[in-house]
């Protein structure tokens, strides 16, 4: 059942439909077929200094152009999987490279997974965890443990784990899959977060927009394909200030 929901809220945003693809196309041949022809662009011998010199000023308004184009340093696409047994808790790995097994940011939330599904049926699941304040002084990922709210209710504590045995055996096992959502066969379950070591994994896995605000706030934002409005899916890591302004004071 649970699997179920979770193919009806996100397989329909990772596989488009035909007719969509179809009509990009054509629209793409029409507009193949409008392209002037080369010849026409040749310059005459009688224009060739005029032409010259508006295509050295066309280059140079180009390069003026292009560099007052802002950075988007802060903005960068990262491979986030959200994974759990059935009856145990969610885990959210981010991952720089798919072939890679060991995830650059492992989080282990308090939430289950029949909490997250019922929560992706209203569309819109965030995820925010705050910092504890004595942390005001630690680098952000360094954090051990955060305060979990789900679309704005607290649902416990987070915490920040190191992949183990288990985390680098699922994560090779998906190094095929690169957005999709399903079940792995019972195995992989550990009996010591778990409880129970032979349930199955349900897992989603999509790219995600990594956005960096500064240095008490990070996210992560579930990426949809074109055309396709999908499930919007949030991961906020937040640092308390209270903390700093106590020991300001």
């Amino acid at each position: 059942m649970t699997i179920d929901t979770l193919r009806r809220f996100f397989l329909p945003c990772f596989f488009p439909t035909t007719p969509s693809s179809t009509s990009t196309t054509k629209s793409t041949l029409s507009f193949s077929k409008k392209r002037p022809s080369t010849s026409s662009l040749r310059p005459t011998p009688s224009s060739s200094s005029s032409s010259s010199s508006s295509s050295s000023s066309s280059t140079t308004s180009t390069t003026n152009t292009t560099t007052l184009a802002p950075p988007r340093a802060s903005k960068t696409m990262v491979i986030g999987t959200i994974f759990g047994n059935r009856n145990g808790h969610v885990w959210f790995s981010v991952q720089h490279d798919r072939l890679s097994s060991k995830p650059s940011l492992l989080l282990e939330l308090p939430l289950s997974t029949a909490h997250l599904v019922r929560e992706m049926r209203n569309g819109v699941v965030r995820i925010a965890l705050e910092s504890n304040s004595n942390y005001h002084s630690t680098p952000l990922r360094s954090i051990p443990v955060f305060t979990a709210f789900c679309n704005g209710k607290k649902t416990g504590f987070a915490a920040r784990r190191k992949a183990g045995d288990r985390v680098k055996s699922v994560l090779r096992t998906m190094q095929c899959v690169t957005v999709g959502a399903g079940v792995i066969p019972s195995g992989f379950g550990s009996t010591t977060h778990s409880g129970s070591g032979s349930e199955e994994l349900m897992y989603m896995r999509a790219n995600f927009e990594h956005v960096v605000g500064n240095a008490d706030s990070e996210s992560f934002h579930l990426i949809n394909p074109d055309e396709c409005p999908g499930q919007e899916l949030s991961v906020f890591l937040l640092r308390s200030r209270l903390g700093a302004t106590t020991a300001d004071r």
